[in-house]
């Protein structure tokens, strides 16, 4: 019995510096995937100087700010926040090489908090954009900017959620957003967000006061349409309806019952009174499933049908209403600016 007891022990003894091998080669794993990330989507980050113009007691008064962004083509056109920039009377960017150029805006939509600057400079580094699509909650996340102050900051965590809705600083709801533990703070707003292969996922945007751990970012989809239509049109166009919607799963076996080849759409949480939706007879709790006959999976997508060459024309709007699938008529309005 003595003996077994001390062969017991031995194996014992033998398997702790084997665990504590495994844990150096994962967290030398994680260092690698962010380290690699870094070096990738790095280059690509500025830092935006502003000097704005704020009401005061005795009138306009000139204070100054900064945030985050990055290049997204090798001309010089910059993702960064709309808050970061608004009322802006002048801006610098401040590139990774101590070079610092004059910007101007080339838009900004405060309903995504989102704006295009653009510099003088060509060739330059740029951050790849990923898809919204390949996001999977846990995930690495990483974010990348210059809070208060400090350039170059890099904090990493996971995604946290995905679909969530926040209220941007024009009073709108910003849709699918993308929900991050890695830590921001003043100054990481306009920053990316990137996966482990250094692509852009999101646009840090956000932080909760007094919470630790809930940041967000709006993500890169939306991110690429906006900064599409400010690059055509100086802001942004879209059809309006007048829901408040998530996305959302369908309930268990609608799928298969009314023969749809998705497996979520978007839920309506509410509407405008004499809203294009309220018109349409759109209610609380209806699922929209398709627009056009184009299925609706997200709210990417919905927002993606409602563009600018929606408004005005009647459209049809297929939804679920509990055990029923209802086609709608409805004519989308302009987005109020």
């Amino acid at each position: 019995m003595r003996t077994e007891w001390l062969n017991n022990n031995d194996a014992g003894s033998q398997a702790a510096p084997r665990a504590s091998q495994d844990d150096g080669q994962l967290l030398d794993s994680y260092s690698r995937a962010v380290s690699a990330a870094v070096e990738k989507a790095g280059p690509a980050v500025v830092k935006i100087e502003v000097k704005q113009w704020v009401a005061g007691p005795q009138g306009p008064a000139e204070r100054g700010g900064s945030g985050s962004g990055f290049t997204f083509t090798p001309d010089g056109l910059i993702l960064t926040n709309s808050h970061v920039i608004n009322n802006a009377a002048n801006i610098e960017v401040l590139f990774q090489d101590g070079r610092r150029e004059s910007a101007d805006l080339v838009g900004q939509d405060p309903h995504t908090d989102l704006a295009v600057l653009k510099v003088s400079s060509a060739a330059l580094a740029v951050a790849e954009l990923g898809e919204s699509s390949t996001l999977r909650v846990g995930q690495l996340a990483i974010a990348i900017g210059n809070p208060l102050g400090f350039d170059t900051t890099v904090t990493a965590g996971v995604v946290s959620a995905l679909g969530r809705s926040l209220r941007s600083v024009s009073g709108r709801l910003m849709e699918d957003v993308v929900q991050t533990d890695a830590a921001l703070n003043p100054g990481n707003s306009g920053g990316p967000l990137v996966d482990s292969l250094g692509r852009v996922i999101g646009v840090n945007t956000a932080t909760i006061a007094q919470a630790q751990g809930l940041c967000f970012a709006v993500a890169v989809g939306t991110a690429r349409n906006v900064a599409s239509q400010l690059l055509r049109y100086g802001r942004v166009k879209r059809g309006w309806i007048g829901i408040h919607g998530q996305t959302a799963s369908l309930l268990k076996g609608q799928g298969r019952y009314f023969h749809l080849d998705q497996e979520s759409g978007v839920l309506v949480a509410g509407f405008e009174l004499k809203s294009p939706a309220d018109i349409a007879g759109l209610k609380a709790g209806d699922q929209i499933i398709a627009f056009n006959q184009k299925p609706i999976r997200n709210i990417e997508d919905f927002l993606r049908v409602l563009d600018g060459d929606s408004v005005g024309k009647e459209a049809s709007l297929s939804i679920l209403r509990l055990d029923k699938r209802l086609e709608l008529r409805i004519k989308p309005q302009d987005s109020p600016q």
